[in-house]
């Protein structure tokens, strides 16, 4: 059964500031021959499992305070846990459950991915929103961001009369192909705002318009869909697609659009990068593989797992499946690169922002431990970077990332260890300082 946190998988599954500020390791790491920075603080541990609320910590996203940047604030989902509101000391300043369940016996409200908008056009007039991915419900669900509300920043201003993203009734939500990844774009041209979903286990990508509703209430309607190659023509002629559980196609999560170009980023999980419009036109790109591209694999329903046959050399040399978080550092002279997770190795990529230039490979960086309980990231699944300043703390900018595997573990009484995850807050003037971005 797939899972959306694993060990790094190989082929055989595939198919500058205070001294609490991140440091530059004194030598490239000798695992990968990349810099390592270390993180400044995190949050606390998220537990999926009865007793931590099935919370496990997925997806980031920055939210700047315009009018006091040190209060700025993180958003992040913890799947059936709902969503999770952090100050920049890493902090619990809010959490909301996921939706109930419609019936006993229905999927219970699971909240995957989240991004943000500036300035969302309501009848209540603008707001900042946090639009989210609820896997549970195969629908979206928009939050108000109002730092001032007693109780917490957030409300949900979701409409009532929201429709399922892509399932026709509750049966086949149920079977959780359903919305998955997300990102959103405000069309520079027209002023309309969007949000991009991809289709659990499915290639699929949704484009969704977000419109006002009655009271201040947002709702979405669809507007076209794309599908993504789930198998793919290889150098040698033959015709590869990845190992999977049956009747699953490899999937998308990790997305974010270039909002001066109007460029998605999608990362096909098993396949890499690519480049399409965000209004989902035209022809996609591949930008980078991962290193398993073309490694044909044999699927065992006894133990779950995929037997790999031998390597033909057609993969990437970045990329370690899972692709997993994309999120985009903007330069203020419109230059900057994206951010990867590279999760089968435990690091990040970056590339080139520059379409023009083929979105070119321009090195890497993995976070360390910087002590023995605040650990190093490893199977990183969501990221999000802000470069703008966050007050006396984060000067340079803030990059949050997903850690899917917290320390110390903690018992879970039973022999074994519970699921702990969470999230690491890195100084991105140390990432800029170690990459040289």
């Amino acid at each position: 059964m797939r899972t959306t946190h694993r060990t790094p998988r190989t082929a055989a599954t595939l198919a500058s500031g205070t001294a609490l500020i991140a440091l530059l390791a004194a030598t490239p790491s000798a695992a990968t021959g990349l810099p390592a920075v270390t993180a400044t603080t995190e949050t606390a541990a998220l537990y999926d499992d009865e007793a931590g609320g099935n919370s496990d910590a997925d997806d980031p996203a920055v939210w700047r305070n315009a009018a006091d940047p040190g209060r700025s604030l993180v958003v992040a989902t913890a799947k059936e846990g709902g969503l999770r509101v952090y100050d920049l000391d890493a902090h619990l300043v809010q959490s909301l459950p996921a939706p109930h369940p419609p019936a006993e016996d229905d999927a219970p409200g699971r909240f995957n991915n989240v991004d943000l908008v500036s300035g969302l056009r309501t009848t209540s007039g603008r707001t900042d929103v946090a639009v989210v991915s609820d896997r549970g419900n195969d629908r979206l669900r928009i939050y108000r961001v109002d730092p001032s509300r007693p109780g917490g920043p957030l409300t949900d201003i979701t409409d009532p009369a929201a429709a399922p993203v892509f399932s026709t009734d509750q049966t086949e939500i149920n079977d959780q192909r359903t919305a998955y990844g997300l990102a959103t774009w405000k069309n520079k041209a027209t002023g309309r705002t969007y949000a991009l979903v991809s289709q659990r286990e499915r290639t699929r990508l949704a484009l969704l318009e977000l419109v006002p509703a009655a009271g201040g209430r947002v709702g979405y309607r669809k507007v076209r869909t794309l599908d993504l190659p789930s198998s793919f023509r290889l150098p040698d002629g033959t015709t590869w697609s990845p190992c999977a559980e049956p009747g699953e196609l490899p999937q998308v999560e990790g997305m974010v659009v270039d909002p001066a170009t109007g460029t998605l980023y999608a990362g096909q999980e098993d396949i890499g990068i690519w480049r399409l419009r965000a209004d989902l036109t035209g022809r996609p790109v591949l930008v980078d593989k991962v290193k398993e591209y073309g490694v044909p694999g044999t699927y065992d329903e006894a133990t779950e797992e995929c037997t790999p046959g031998a390597d033909p050399g057609y993969g990437g040399k970045h990329l370690a499946a899972d692709v997993e978080g994309l999120t985009l550092f903007q330069q203020r002279d419109g230059g900057g690169f994206l951010l990867a997770s590279s999760q089968g190795d435990n690091t990040f990529a970056l590339y080139d922002r520059e379409v023009r230039e083929g979105n070119e490979y321009e090195g890497g960086f993995r976070i360390g431990a910087a002590t023995r309980t605040l650990d190093s990231v490893e199977e990183c699944d969501g990221a999000a970077v802000l470069n703008a300043p966050l007050g006396e703390r984060y000067p340079r900018g803030l990059l949050v990332v997903q850690d899917g595997q917290e320390t110390p573990e903690v018992p879970d009484g039973e022999g074994g260890t519970r699921t702990a995850t969470g999230f690491k807050f890195v100084d991105l003037g140390a990432v800029v300082d170690a990459t040289g971005m």
